[in-house]
């Protein structure tokens, strides 16, 4: 690690009177410490379907136990007697009576399977579905998912599952010497369910809400006077209003009174310009570090110091001489040594920038370790005005 020193010096005018620099930069940097500076230009716009969506319309998650058969004996073992008795069951209802106890299979597995039901979804339309074993199951790979009724959060049947399995891994080999790939006891079918009830819907007639992803003050009025800037008429000077920072309530104008699908698709291509807060976001797994254009430093000076310590243990050998009264006897020898750099100074001049504070810590050859403690610091003395997040 290296000791430096960072300063960065006020223009003549802000030597008398203190201001924030501004720490701005137009463009993506990729430096070669894994250091990025993203800096979204001033007017960066958004359609608003990117930032909201319309409430109620969501997918419904849905879950249901089946059976999958005619595995090469991977299945679910004797212990496991779930799986065997729902085979008896089925065999019961399919007019074949069978004692659980005396039936031994290992072509079997339970599963459960779960998929989300699309928002609009029609009868007939079919779905994504995984599978995924419950019991002792080693491999699903060539199985068969039996009919099996999936249910929302309400109790009620939504979709059907049904069709064969297809892993993104196998198991390979006998006897303890075996080879797996992936997660064989996981499967997914494509289309594998089909809907058999319509979930619940919205269907707008004068007004609906819409839910902005990330909730901001800044942002609900920017949508607002866009919506109200398009679709506002004299007889209607106000379409939409905001009730709280992540919900806008919108009334359908009187132009659309019977065509609210053709609003929403109007309403979904207007142009808004969110508000981004300052953020400085830091993997410390991988060094990489993300900052924005709103980010603002003011004048302060940074001593990162470093001191190396290294302590070397090296192993000797004392061999006593021929014929001489003496054992052979194993010595450990022990160097420590201490070093430390002398601090580099690196002078910004009229205030600094991201770009310019990003070059210069790389130039003093800090590592992204560094940078990491240095924006930390800087955060914890005041001089940062910009959220840092670890992940």
């Amino acid at each position: 690690m290296n000791a430096s020193l960072i300063t960065t010096q006020p223009s003549s005018c802000m030597r008398r009177r203190p201001a924030l620099l501004c720490a701005c930069v137009a463009s993506l940097l990729i430096l070669p410490v894994s250091l990025s500076a993203v800096a979204p230009v001033s007017g960066l716009e958004s359609r608003l379907k990117d930032l909201a969506s319309l409430e109620g319309v969501r997918d419904n998650q849905l879950i249901g136990y089946g059976l999958v058969v005619g595995l090469n004996g991977t299945g679910d073992k004797q212990q496991t007697i779930f799986s065997v008795q729902t085979l008896t069951n089925m065999l019961r209802r399919m007019g074949v009576t069978a004692d659980p106890t005396l039936v031994t299979v290992h072509n079997i597995a339970g599963v459960m399977v779960t998929a989300d039901l699309p928002p609009f979804a029609q009868t007939g339309t079919r779905i994504d579905i995984t599978a995924a074993a419950i019991g002792d199951a080693k491999n699903l790979q060539g199985g068969l998912l039996l009919m099996t009724p999936l249910k929302a959060a309400d109790g009620q049947v939504y979709a059907v599952a049904q069709g064969s399995i297809m892993t993104g891994g196998f198991m390979a080999g006998k006897a303890g010497n075996t080879q797996t790939v992936n997660h064989p006891t996981v499967g997914r079918l494509p289309g594998g369910a089909i809907v058999e009830r319509t979930p619940p819907s919205i269907s707008p007639t004068t007004q609906f809400r819409l839910q902005l992803h990330e909730a901001d003050f800044t942002t609900a009025s920017h949508v607002v006077e866009a919506l109200n800037r398009r679709f506002a008429s004299d007889s209607q000077p106000l379409v939409a209003r905001a009730e709280s920072s992540a919900v806008i309530v919108v009334d359908i104008p009187s132009s659309y009174t019977s065509r609210s699908v053709e609003f929403v698709a109007d309403m979904e291509n207007v142009i808004v310009e969110p508000d981004r807060p300052s953020r400085i976001v830091i993997n410390e797994r991988t060094g990489t570090i993300v900052m924005g254009k709103d980010v603002h430093i003011a004048p302060v000076a940074i001593m990162h110091g470093a001191l190396n310590v290294q302590v070397r243990t090296t192993v000797e050998v004392s061999q006593p001489s021929p014929l001489a009264a003496g054992t052979t006897a194993v010595v450990q020898q022990t160097a420590v040594s201490a070093k430390e750099e002398k601090a580099k100074e690196i002078v910004l001049d009229k205030g600094a920038t991201v770009e310019q504070l990003v070059r210069a810590l790389q130039a003093i050859g800090s590592t992204p370790r560094d940078i990491i403690a240095i924006l930390q610091n800087i955060r914890a003395a005041g001089a940062l005005s910009a959220q840092i997040e670890v992940i």
